[in-house]
């Protein structure tokens, strides 16, 4: 196995933080689950985990940095308990208050060396020359997945209505999701373990869905109100007049009242954004709009019309 600080990508100086967050980003691409019938990166997944095992253990990457353990967590000769390492004897206690009998016989009758049975110990074979960590099995350290974060884009109507989402993950996973009715801007649904898987039984991470509304052509939202501009002609707003407008759930026929000026507010109930908590309501505002092309009955009119001393403008303030 390769150096574990290149194996991570990090420098020796590396904190453990950063080895932390070298080893999750390579854990994500590389695991199994994400990888099926990869035999390569499986590889290269156990290699990252050993390297992690490593260098996340203080003491461990202490002896790999003195050179007392390899790349695979092995003793290096001199300093394991089949050499006579006196810096390391004298670390541990040394070998005193042992008493291991190197020609005792095992159960079948059969003499046993001492490294025969650090390898009983560890579950190694019976061969006094195997090394007595070889059959070791390795456990990577138990971490939670990481959360994948996602931005969904959705219409104005199926934020505000409600809508069943299929989207693909940035792993290439497909989800299946709701959204619930009156979602507002930048919500953020968490679909729980559906991150990224954990390493050495961890716990997966969770999808993080920020829900992104799309603008809509004429709604637009105001807590759980919706607001709407819709233009009347001159003589709908001087005589009245039932118009026809569209809400979330269809159109509707709703009536302008006689003498209605820009600015008038009408206000339908319950056409609102629907929760649990509220239904809000549908506010239309009307705007006055003349013809698009010139009117010389209207401007003839208005010519010989004899209005009143109202002066809208000073009534605002404005003169």
């Amino acid at each position: 196995m390769a150096n574990p600080y290149t194996l991570l990508g990090v420098s020796k100086n590396a904190s453990q933080d950063e080895i932390k967050q070298a080893y999750r980003k390579l854990a994500r691409k590389m695991h199994p689950d994400l990888n099926p019938n990869d035999p390569k990166a499986e590889e290269k997944f156990k290699e990252i985990s050993a390297a992690y095992d490593i260098l996340s253990d203080p003491e461990k990457r202490k002896r790999f940095d003195n050179g007392e353990i390899d790349e695979n967590g092995k003793e290096r000769p001199g300093f394991g308990f089949g050499g006579y390492d006196n810096a390391y004897q004298k670390r541990n206690g040394g070998f005193e208050g042992f008493n291991f009998d190197f020609n005792s016989a095992g159960s079948d009758g059969k003499k046993r060396s001492g490294f025969d049975f650090f390898s009983d110990m560890f579950g190694g074979g019976s061969s006094g020359n195997e090394d007595i960590f070889s059959n070791f099995k390795r456990y990577t350290r138990k971490t939670t997945g990481e959360n994948l974060t996602y931005d969904l884009p959705v219409s104005f109507l199926e934020a505000a209505l409600g809508k069943d989402k299929e989207i693909e993950m940035p792993n290439g996973k497909i989800l299946n999701m709701k959204i619930p009715p009156g979602t507002a801007d930048k919500t953020v649904l968490r679909l729980k373990g559906q991150g990224a898987p954990g390493v050495g039984g961890g716990a997966n991470g969770d999808a993080l869905i920020r829900v992104l509304i799309q603008p809509h052509p004429y709604f637009t939202r105001s807590g759980n109100d919706i607001l709407m501009d819709v233009p009347i002609t001159l003589k709908e707003a001087v005589l009245g007049a039932k118009i026809t407008i569209p809400t979330l759930e269809g159109k509707v026929s709703v009536k302008v009242p006689a003498n209605s000026t820009t600015g008038s507010v009408l206000r339908l109930r319950g056409k609102g954004i629907k929760t649990k908590e509220k239904t809000g309501d549908l506010l239309v505002t009307v705007l006055v709009a003349l013809p698009e092309k010139p009117d010389k009955a209207l401007e003839r009119f208005m010519q010989e019309w004899t209005p009143d001393d109202f002066n809208p403008r000073e009534k605002a303030g404005l003169i």
